[in-house]
């Protein structure tokens, strides 16, 4: 079995597609966390009539909402067709692998994870790595191979 890369799932080797991404990067963290929270309002709802027919149990989800939200919301989009967020289209960038292959739930996930546990560790310092590495990658884009490209 061979394997074919699909062009546009590829990283570019051209140096334009990179510049301005971590403050595009930024931009688009905001604009997310914006319509998470938003997208948890209807999910506390829904989890509120699921306490209700469980007769409380379903009222456990409540302090993990936000995670269970947001990993739903970054594993749809960004490990969608489009390979971005709403945040990162409004912005014009894109999430894509050094090995040229899409984007799937999964490995979505796994990259909000390990940003979550790395911003934790290191604060504001993960944006650091971003001034000093090639194609501006973040330590969690080099676990898990991917690269932020401009798509505009």
């Amino acid at each position: 079995m061979s394997y074919d890369p699909n062009p546009l799932y590829a990283a570019p080797e051209d140096w334009r597609a990179y510049s301005g991404v971590l403050s595009r990067r930024v931009f688009a963290f905001i604009l997310d966390y914006i319509i998470v929270a938003l997208l948890c309002i209807p999910a506390a709802i829904v989890v509120f009539f699921l306490g209700i027919v469980t007769l409380g149990l379903g009222f456990i989800l409540y302090p993990a909402l936000f995670v269970i939200v947001a990993g739903l919301y970054f594993g749809m989009t960004v490990g969608g067709p489009s390979q971005a967020s709403l945040g990162m289209r409004a912005m014009g960038i894109a999430i894509v692998r050094v090995d040229g292959r899409p984007m799937d739930f999964i490995l979505a996930v796994a990259h909000l994870a390990l940003f979550w546990i790395l911003n934790s560790v290191l604060t504001p310092l993960i944006l650091l790595v971003g001034l000093f590495t090639e194609r501006s990658r973040l330590l969690h884009d080099f676990l898990v191979g991917t690269a932020t490209v401009r798509i505009n």
